[in-house]
């Protein structure tokens, strides 16, 4: 429900706008306020919950404290936000659809007997940037780093297959060294082996015309 003590400034689409303010609630207390919200808009909220000491008399940081947040659309009851944080921190989210947001904040003591009191300063900044031009860089960005890499890769591949190129042509023409060398071989021993060949017969014909006479 509306909250007719703590009311946030309702801003327009394009003018960025910041509400600042202080309340106090106990440990098992749920404080929730209203935002008008346009369409996709962002807000940026920063809380800083202090906790009252009794041995030093005045509020200060507990790092047992967490703060829950809870961001949910008035009309269909869509939940935006949900998460558990310290003492200190910080929370984000876009409007999905225009009309009132629910904002709550609330401890994450559980116990219904606990005295605690609590201080909470609450900053938000509504409209600071789009989203939409946010995820188009980033989804650019990560578009570029992918086109680089398959440009590497390609390029590498080119390389690789170059080099296996030139070590197919030094191992074709190693190939066709040794065939040819080995084709020569072979021809000359043949050669070799006929001329061998005819000077033996030559000789055992003379051999056996000088037995006969």
């Amino acid at each position: 429900m509306r909250h007719p003590l703590f009311p946030l400034c309702v801003v327009s689409l394009c003018v960025a706008a910041v509400s600042a303010l202080h309340f106090y609630l106990d440990a098992n207390e749920k404080r929730c306020f209203i935002e008008e919200l346009p369409t996709d808009t962002v807000v940026e909220g920063h809380y800083r919950a202090l906790e009252w000491s009794e041995e030093q008399q005045k509020y200060v940081l507990d790092d047992a404290l967490g703060i829950l947040v809870d961001v949910e659309e008035v009309d269909n009851g869509e939940v935006v936000v949900k998460s558990t944080g310290p003492s200190d921190g910080r929370f984000t989210f876009t409007s999905h659809d225009s009309g009132d947001h629910s904002i709550c904040l609330s401890t994450n003591y559980s116990s219904w007997f606990a005295h605690t009191h609590i201080r909470m300063y609450l900053d938000v900044v509504v409209g600071r940037t789009k989203p939409d031009q946010q995820q188009d860089r980033s989804h650019v960005s990560e578009v570029s780093s992918k086109i680089r890499d398959l440009n590497q890769k390609l390029e590498d591949i080119r390389r690789e297959q170059q080099y296996q190129r030139e070590r197919e042509a030094d191992y074709r023409n190693l190939s066709e060294g040794t065939n040819a060398r080995a084709s020569w071989y072979t021809l000359i021993q043949i050669i070799v082996l006929v001329a061998t060949c005819y000077w033996q017969m030559r000789h055992l014909k003379r051999f056996f015309a000088d037995r006969s006479m």
